[in-house]
């Protein structure tokens, strides 16, 4: 049988680190998900209600928001601010193009 009893130093780190590491990839990648979801919400609000230059905007922020989103994630994913703040403008852009729905 195989001696499980001593572990040898070289390359071998501690199970609750490798576990921390791996929870820690999976809060930042939960994240961007999430962003990315609601840069697609935005954008299909863009393409649906928007009058004007409707799917180039919609696309233009779809993927300046999948690259605000990438670049807060390889910066550490701590702080979302880059994209939160984007997301904020291409919703705020995106409304402000709609049409006043009230009116009949």
């Amino acid at each position: 049988m195989a001696d499980h009893s001593t572990h040898s130093s070289s390359g071998h780190r501690g199970g609750v680190e490798d576990h921390n590491e791996t929870y820690e990839g999976f809060l930042i990648g939960s994240v961007a998900l999430s962003l990315i979801c609601a840069f697609t919400l935005v954008a299909l609000c863009s393409f649906a209600f928007a009058h004007t230059l409707n799917v180039f905007a919609g696309f233009v922020g779809l993927i300046l928001g999948v690259i605000a989103v990438l670049i807060d994630a390889r910066a550490g994913g701590k702080k979302w601010y880059l994209s939160g703040a984007l997301l904020v403008i291409f919703g705020l852009i995106t409304a402000s193009t709609f049409p006043d729905l009230t009116r009949p």
